[in-house]
């Protein structure tokens, strides 16, 4: 994937990754903050979600509006993405043209206006947006298991935030957040491209050493006690397909299991997580004793790399004319099959060769690189993102066996049952982050 990584720290505390790609002109720039979701405290939730769509508000430098036609004339494109674990702002355009990018995340760091027309013209976008959240039944029940599986950590709640706290949170509110977090000791800036590297590190210090260094709070994390029974939740809302979902405590991205954990997620339903999308499941365990069987008409598990622990969730629609209770003991008895039999090499071989191809085509392009660097220092080291073909190519069949016995215990899980009331047509999908 070209060159390798060159890290520098400024005095100011940004934290600088470079990686020089010329086979084609083009870079992608990307800052990220540390800061998501799981920062939170009740009464601000969605707070980060809310400044990421300030951020796009305007600067004295730039007047709101301007950015957008700036950034088409010069032939690039740009957004940004709250998650739980971080708020990061991307640009990618032609390599002579990367200054302006370079410019805008410089200037907003520390010049966003936040406007009081604006915040209030924007919470009703946000209300807006979750109100299009809550058409999906897997919205609503995504929250209550998040709700029920963490009762302290602030996984619990939404990125896009609880609708008393986008109602009631105030421009003070927003811009104190602002000010708080978004500090060059708080931020991971990520440059992927065909550039030289002296000259992008001179540039980058000229824009961004000049600002200066934040006393950053403490870290607003609680950690979530350990979970000692199965927790259930039921949701009845409008809707004509019922969706079961299992979320299992597993451990952050830095634990040696996680990648027994992406073996199993792609020996289950197929490989996902860290490749950033999904490929043709119909071969894996879950799909054959769910989809196969008639019993449900879609199934998928899904594994994040997180900061904190999280959750190793499964989902599955069921079938008209079968029932919750039935597919539940159909999942149920492949979570145990897995648990206590040993997969076979071949699954073994086809789970590692998917989940490195994924990974491979998810990150063929400078954005995609960027993008995961990015993620990856801000879970400990952007190293994580370069050993994570080897990592996942090292895991054997007794990791994956001695992983699902730990992790897929019944006691720790978190089992959610939507049931349609049979009023309305919800939408199936819902998104894991946000956007502008």
């Amino acid at each position: 994937m070209g060159a390798s990584v060159q890290k520098y720290v400024l005095k100011n505390g940004l934290t600088v990754l470079l990686k020089p790609i010329h086979t084609a002109p083009i870079v992608s720039w990307r800052v990220l903050y540390r800061v998501g979701s799981r920062n939170e405290r009740t009464g601000q939730t969605g707070v980060s979600h809310w400044v990421e769509h300030m951020m796009f508000k305007g600067t004295p430098q730039f007047p709101a509006g301007t950015l957008d036609r700036l950034v088409d004339r010069e032939g690039g494109v740009w957004n940004a993405h709250t998650f739980i674990d971080f708020t990061a702002y991307f640009e990618t355009m032609p390599a002579d043209r990367i200054d302006l990018a370079l410019r805008i995340e410089a200037d907003r760091m520390t010049n966003a206006v936040f406007a009081p027309e604006e915040v209030a013209s924007e919470r009703t976008v946000i209300i807006s947006e979750r109100q299009g959240r809550e058409n999906s039944p897997l919205f609503w029940l995504g929250e209550e298991i998040n709700g029920a599986a963490f009762r302290v950590h602030p996984y619990h709640h939404e990125i896009i935030g609880d609708m008393a706290d986008l109602e009631s949170m105030t421009r003070d509110d927003l811009y104190g957040h602002y000010q708080r977090y978004y500090k060059p000791n708080n931020a991971i800036a990520v440059a992927v491209g065909d550039f030289e590297p002296e000259a992008m590190l001179a540039r980058i210090e000229a824009l961004y050493g000049p600002i200066p260094a934040g006393e950053l709070p403490a870290p607003f994390v609680r950690p979530e006690p350990e979970q000692r029974g199965e927790r259930r939740v039921r949701v009845e809302r409008e809707g004509n397909t019922a969706f079961l979902q299992v979320g299992y405590k597993v451990p952050d991205a830095n634990h040696p299991d996680w990648f027994a954990l992406a073996v199993l997620e792609s020996v289950l339903g197929g490989p996902g997580g860290m490749g950033g999308g999904s490929v043709d499941n119909k071969t894996c365990r879950l799909y054959k004793a769910l989809v196969m069987s008639e019993i449900a008409a879609a199934v998928n598990a899904g594994l994040t790399p997180t900061v904190d622990p999280f959750l190793f969730e499964i989902v599955l629609a069921v079938r008209d004319g079968r029932s919750l209770e039935e597919a539940e003991a159909a999942l149920n008895a492949e979570i145990e099959r897995i648990r206590t039999e040993d997969i076979t090499q071949a699954e073994l071989d086809k789970a590692i060769k998917q989940a490195r191809a994924l990974f491979a085509y998810s990150t063929e392009g400078v954005s995609g690189q960027s993008y995961w660097l990015a993620i990856c220092e801000n879970l400990g080291s952007y190293e994580w993102f370069e050993t994570y073909v080897d990592r996942l190519s090292a895991v054997t069949v007794q990791d994956v066996r001695a992983a699902a016995e730990k992790y897929f215990d019944p006691r720790q899980r978190t089992v959610g049952w939507y049931i349609p009331t049979g009023d309305g047509d919800y939408a199936e999908g819902d998104d894991e982050g946000d956007e502008a």
